[in-house]
């Protein structure tokens, strides 16, 4: 009997080994990952299948060829786009206008939070984030439009001002215009992060740093601003990760050729050349440089967060 139980105990993995931690995982969690099946089919069959398409770039692609009947070129479309005219102005105006969006933009939230956060009277905290809140759920269409009649040279701007400026056919008026009708529509939804952070804050703390001696903003600097130091370095890993990612529905809505030398991005010109122009595997090869990009990017500023604050994404 000894040895036919011995034999039964040798069928299947260990206790400790990783199948039959996989097992006990599978027991005590069935209904959770029977959950999550949906979840994961959809990201395999929309973002990881599709990433065959990639090989697009590397093809003279052709419609009625199809991806795997178009010719093989190689790099070809990768070294036109590094040696042509508009390679260093979409990267400088791309840069440029996501660096100035983060540096304006991604101290704003916080901000704001940290001020409603410092209001005593709830109806009026509640009044201030429902104002600001309410911008996010405006159409961007209806922003820029707002934006043109306000900015116009015979709109409500220039007649405050007594002036006759044509705002959207400048070129220095531009970034100008995207980055604080930006702030404007994001800054209320942004700061939920952050207010939700500073609620998970210990109060004894509070009461601890009042005991001390210290006052309001003493409270806010050593006690709210590192108790919400991690989310803010997730957060800006996240926003730098995307520095050469800024959506063309925005510029697109903005923009014309008379400011192209400022406006125009990466992401504006693949819609130019790709669906515009139906030149495929150029603009295939376009985004994939920027993803690799935002990959190395995203990677570098992840090992600097975790050598500065001691927090990451992983």
């Amino acid at each position: 009997m000894a040895l036919k139980k011995r034999k039964v105990q040798a069928v299947g993995p260990p206790r400790n080994s990783l199948g039959g931690r996989l097992r006990r995982e599978w027991h005590h969690n069935k209904q959770v990952y029977i959950i999550l099946l949906p979840v994961v089919a959809y990201f395999i069959i929309f973002h990881y299948i599709p990433m065959l398409g990639v090989q697009i770039a590397f093809r003279d692609y052709s419609i009625a060829g199809g991806i795997w009947g178009s010719k093989w070129v190689g790099l070809k479309h990768f070294k036109n786009y590094f040696h042509s005219y508009y390679f260093g102005r979409l990267i400088k105006n791309t840069v440029l206008l996501s660096v100035f969006n983060i540096l304006l933009s991604f101290p704003a939230p916080i901000i704001l939070a940290l001020l409603i956060n410092e209001v005593r009277n709830a109806k009026f905290k509640r009044i201030v984030q429902t104002v600001t809140y309410l911008p996010h759920f405006i159409s961007i269409v209806i922003v820029c439009a707002l934006l043109r009649d306000f900015f116009s040279s015979t709109g409500l701007i220039n007649q405050l001002l007594g002036t006759n400026i044509d705002f959207f056919n400048k070129e220095e008026w531009f970034r100008p215009l995207y980055i604080l009708s930006g702030i404007w529509q994001e800054v209320g939804w942004g700061s939920i992060v952050y207010l939700s952070a500073i609620t998970s804050i210990d109060n004894s703390l509070y009461e601890a740093a009042e005991a001390d001696g210290a006052n309001r903003f003493d409270k806010l600097i050593h006690v709210t601003l590192p108790g919400i130091a991690t989310t803010i370095s997730v957060m800006f890993i996240l926003r730098v990760g995307r520095v050469m990612t800024v959506g063309a529905d925005k510029v697109l809505l903005m923009y014309n050729e008379s400011i192209y030398t400022t406006a125009d991005i990466i992401s504006t010109f693949v819609y130019r050349q790709g669906l515009l122009n139906r030149d495929y595997s150029y603009t295939a090869a376009v985004d994939l440089v920027n993803s690799l990009v935002n990959c190395v990017i995203l990677v570098g500023a992840n090992k600097i967060s975790k050598k500065i604050s001691g927090s990451g994404l992983w």
